[in-house]
């Protein structure tokens, strides 16, 4: 056989070459395939064969400090579907007519999801059981039921804008909801089953179940009953003092910096939190379309949710006044018995700065009755003493040059004058409250300090992370800022903060068998003489060993008053009333107010004479005898009734005449002394709440009343700053 030619030898070596390289080619293919493509091409295969469903975690409770529970999940249901299952089952008409009849959805978005290609689509999230049982009782072919979870908030409104809301997808949106997100939503679970190409399930069983991990317990600060006091009180000072811009309120320990309370006016509902709850606000919106509809619809949404006692800043007017008295006795350049002189204005830098009361100068007057008298010159001439670096020094140290360091989103640190640019001038109205602006909660810090013996403490407002099982995970401690003034400082200061309520301005915030401390504050907004002023109170209770502070801001009231001291200091008096008594704090009575206590009228009906009598002197109470029998046979006021401490009751015997109603005499804008001598005069009794003048009465002036009725009369000092 002859050898091959070499053109046929050139022609196998061609064909070897193109092999080697082609075979070549293919393994460096095949290996980017494999090593730069191979993730991404196994999780398309894994996809294409298995469908992987999310199961939602339960998210963790949020309790108050007491464990109460004020946000929790409870178990619902998503609604998904795999289309080409029903396509093959053949009947898409009658599962979207079903499905839209039972989720209250439209005939035409159920069927477009249904029908969609896709290899799985949602339904609807969040369905209740009901709903979920009338679906599972269909036993449609390709519609499934998923586990999932839905937060509810027990309380609706209450502690909105702490406690904060979620998404649709469990996710907190802002509050501690957001903030503590990461621990309480938990690690959500899977079911993996085995699919063909076309999406539907395997002739063959095949799934496998992977179980959520519920989230960790929140357990707040917040207190659930004083929660409650204050957005009652709150929330009725705001409607009454017709307030524009809302108000706002806390509660704090001062010895632990805990956080018991905190509220906001206007709130609204957490189990509706997407909805604008102001009315004017709504009618805007729903003239609007497209991109400004949505626009305008997140501003409003971000005003609501906004929580104004930690974002918003404002200037703090004569509660500031405080830290000025503190500064000037910790440096020892003003004395308690020190004397000034109010001419009604203070001249610094040839201009004449105001006194709050310069139409009636407060004359000559102690450092102490300064304060009483929330008297500007007075706190002028103790800044200058201390002068501009020992003020500012101060001012940084009570904390008000940053953010308190809240555990909560969102905190603003308020904003004072720049050093260099701190002069005489806005020294001078810096020591009174104006020219810069703090926070709420910041203010609330800096007073607690002062009851705490000069210890200033980071606010707290969550206390620990529970597990599932009730254990303890986590617990936040108390921690100390730092030391701003000297424990003697703080104590003489107690005591001129409770003359203040005892004596001065902040007569309305005073309270029956409590020693509350004070001071009250009215800050006139930018640009000044718009009419628009921001009326503040902040107390602490009991003076000598302080268990809260409380401060309430009313932000633009536009009632008959918008002083601090006559509109925000009876809501912190109201306030610190019922939360003393409720956490069991003895009052202790001074012998004046032991002789107008509140007594309970006792059953005298059928009882003699001489033994009603008795009764009625044992509870400090006068009586007053109507006919000559020796039984009483009826009275006035009847058992149960509240009567203060030398009121009259009218006991009826044999013989009585027929009783004569009487009309119920005017005695709004009356002092306590005139309006008691009008009612009792009238054969009425009174109860008096407050003191100074006469705002409140009931019953109302002519109604007719029989006599010994008693006539509620609430009484406050009016215009005091």
């Amino acid at each position: 056989m002859a050898a091959p030619s070499i053109t046929i030898k050139k022609r196998i070596f061609t064909l070897l070459i193109i092999f080697i390289t082609a075979a070549i080619a293919l393994i460096i293919r095949t290996g980017w395939w494999q090593i730069h493509e191979g993730e991404r091409l196994q999780k398309e295969a894994i996809e294409q064969q298995t469908r992987d469903r999310i199961i939602s975690s339960r998210r963790g409770t949020i309790y108050d400090r007491n464990g109460k529970p004020l946000a929790v999940s409870a178990s619902v249901d998503t609604v998904s579907v795999i289309p080409n299952e029903i396509k093959k089952a053949g009947n898409a008409e009658e599962v979207a007519a079903k499905l839209s009849e039972v989720l209250g959805m439209s005939y035409e978005e159920v069927y477009n999801k249904i029908t969609k290609n896709s290899a799985y689509e949602f339904i609807k999230r969040k369905i209740e059981k009901k709903e979920a049982d009338i679906i599972r009782g269909y036993n449609f072919k390709g519609v499934y039921l998923e586990e999932d979870s839905k937060r509810y908030y027990p309380y609706g409104n209450f502690a909105s804008h702490v406690i904060g809301a979620t998404g649709t997808d469990n996710q907190g949106l802002f509050g501690i909801e957001a903030k503590y997100d990461k621990y309480l939503k938990g690690m959500p679970g899977r079911i993996v089953a085995a699919k063909d190409a076309l999406g539907t399930d395997m002739p063959y069983p095949y799934e496998r179940y992977i179980n959520a991990e519920e989230g960790t317990n929140v357990v707040l600060t917040i207190d659930e009953v004083i929660q409650h006091f204050v957005e009652k009180h709150l929330e009725t000072a705001v409607i009454e003092n017709k307030v524009q811009q809302g108000g706002a309120a806390i509660v704090m320990d001062p010895k632990t910096g805990d956080i018991l309370a905190m509220a906001v006016k206007p709130d609204f509902d957490l189990n509706n939190p997407f909805e604008i709850q102001d009315a004017q606000a709504r009618e805007e919106l729903e003239k609007l379309t497209g991109e400004e509809f949505k626009k305008r619809y997140e501003i409003e949404l971000g005003k609501m949710w906004r929580n104004k006692a930690v974002v918003d800043s404002y200037e703090p007017g004569s509660t500031f006044k405080i830290f000025t008295s503190a500064m000037g006795l910790e440096e020892n350049v003003v004395k308690v018995d020190d004397v000034f002189t109010c001419r009604g204005y203070a001249t610094v830098a040839n201009h004449n700065i105001k006194c709050w009361r310069s139409y009636n100068p407060h004359g000559t007057q102690t450092f102490v009755e300064g304060v009483q008298n929330s008297c500007n010159p007075v706190f002028i001439d103790v800044a200058f003493r201390l002068g501009s670096d020992k003020f500012y020094r101060y001012v940084d140290a009570f904390g008000f040059m940053d953010k308190t360091g809240i555990d909560f989103d969102g905190e603003t640190a308020g904003l004072f004058h720049k050093k260099e640019n701190f002069n005489e001038l806005e020294l001078a109205t810096a020591a009174f409250g104006q020219g810069f602006t703090v926070t709420p909660l910041q203010m609330v810090c800096a007073v607690s300090a002062v009851a705490n013996d000069g210890l200033l403490l980071k606010p707290r407002l969550v206390k620990q992370l529970t597990d599932v099982d009730g254990n303890v995970v986590q617990t936040f401690e108390p921690e100390i800022v730092r030391q701003v003034i000297s424990k003697e400082t703080a104590a003489t200061l107690r005591n001129i903060l409770e003359s203040v309520v005892s004596e001065g301005t902040g007569g309305n915030a005073y309270i029956k068998g409590f020693r509350v401390a004070g001071k009250t504050g009215t800050s006139e907004k930018l640009p000044r003489g718009n009419g628009k002023y921001i009326a503040s109170f902040i107390g602490f209770a009991p003076a000598d060993d302080p268990k809260v502070v409380c401060l309430v801001i009313l932000d633009e009231p536009m009632g008959e008053s918008y002083y601090g001291g006559t509109i925000a200091a009876p809501v912190v008096g109201k306030i610190l009333d019922d939360t003393l008594r409720y956490l069991e704090v003895e009052p202790k009575f001074t012998e004046k107010e032991l002789e107008t206590m509140d007594v309970i009228v006792p059953e005298l009906r059928n009882m003699e004479v001489k033994e009603a009598q008795n009764a009625l002197k044992e509870l400090n109470l006068k009586n007053k005898v109507e006919g000559n029998g020796n039984t009483i046979i009826d009275q006035t006021p009847k058992p149960g009734a509240k009567l203060q401490g030398q009121s009259t009751v009218i006991l009826y015997t044999e013989g009585a005449d027929k009783v004569e109603n009487v009309v119920v005499p005017d005695v709004l804008g009356k002092s306590v002394l005139d309006s008691n001598r009008i009612i009792i005069n009238a054969g009425l009794n009174i109860r008096i709440t407050g003191s100074g003048t006469a705002i409140k009465q009931e019953p109302a002036a002519g109604t007719v009343v029989p006599p010994g009725t008693v006539v509620n009369v609430e009484f406050r000092h009016m215009d005091v700053d």
